[in-house]
Order: C-alpha cells, then sequence, then structure tokens
C-alpha cells in the first residue's frame, strides 16, 4: 500500500455549519452571563464582583472567538479525504490532528450520518467501520451528493474484493 495524501477537502459549507454548531454553547453561556451580571454583580450596589464579570466575559469572548470563528476555519484548512482501489484516507483534527488509513480488505460496514445541521445545510457524513481497534475512519462534512457517491464507490471496491474484514 503506499501513502497518499489526501487531497479531498469537506463541502464549502462546512466551516459554517461547525461554526454554527460551535455557537450553540457559547449562546448559552453568554445568557448564563447576562443573568448573572442582573442578578447577582448588577444588583449589588458595591460592585465589588464587577471585575470578576468582566474576567469571566473576557475569558467567554476569547473563547467563542476561537470556537466559532479560528477552529472551523483551521479545521478546514486540515481536514482531507481520498479514496482508491485500496484504502481510504483521511487527515483531520485542528488543534490536534490526526491522519488515518484504512485499508479496503479491512472494512466491515459504510455509513452515513446527517445531524440536524447537516441535514439544513445539505451535508453527510460518511463513517467507514473498520475491524481495527483504533475506531472507524470519518469522512466529515460532504455534500450529500458526494457522500452518496463515496458511499456507492466503497461498497462497489469493497464487493470486487470478495475478503472477509473479520
Amino acid at each position: 500500500m503506499h501513502l497518499v495524501e489526501p487531497a479531498h477537502p469537506p463541502s464549502r459549507k462546512a466551516p459554517l455549519v461547525w461554526a454554527l454548531g460551535a455557537a450553540v454553547p457559547w449562546t448559552v453561556a453568554v445568557i448564563a452571563q447576562i443573568v448573572w451580571f442582573v442578578v447577582g454583580v448588577g444588583a449589588s450596589a458595591d460592585g465589588q464582583w464587577l471585575w470578576v464579570h468582566g474576567l469571566v466575559a473576557a475569558a467567554t469572548v476569547l473563547g467563542a472567538a476561537v470556537s466559532i470563528v479560528v477552529a472551523p476555519l483551521w479545521r478546514y484548512r486540515v481536514h482531507r479525504w481520498d479514496l482508491d482501489a485500496t484504502a481510504v484516507y483521511t487527515r483531520s483534527g485542528w488543534l490536534v490532528q490526526e491522519r488515518r488509513i484504512a485499508p479496503i480488505s479491512r472494512i466491515q460496514t459504510v455509513d452515513t450520518y446527517r445531524g440536524p445541521l447537516d441535514r439544513l445545510f445539505g451535508l453527510s457524513n460518511v463513517t467507514v467501520t473498520t475491524a481495527s481497534s483504533a475506531g472507524a475512519v470519518r469522512i466529515v462534512a460532504l455534500d450529500v451528493e458526494v457522500a452518496d457517491r463515496v458511499v456507492a464507490q466503497l461498497t462497489d471496491i469493497a464487493a470486487l474484493g470478495g475478503e472477509d474484514a473479520t
């Protein structure tokens, strides 16, 4: 098996979907901080906790900016996938990056997964389960048509091999 550098990126819609997914918990954190400020800090006559609120608010803004803006764009630059007659290749992550190679002869199942945001933006994720203790190989944030093509291609290639991956 030769080493292939994965060439195909996720859908161009992936960073937006990842950003929206990251925005949900940060929105909850912002609402909680607003409630905390109005009920606790804002009600305090001497404002002794105001500096704590400011510090927590600054950390929230920084964390949200990294999670909602930086991470999705970086993930898009890193995430890649490819496949050929011998293997499926993926590269993923943003802070910690992982490269996976799954030989076609080891494929047991090929599945797709579409969460609510995926469905809204017409994306799909492909999971290739192999006979490996490292777990499944995931190709994330593909346009539905591309994911369907990948599943069909993997199914056809695996069927040609005729080997049992168990």
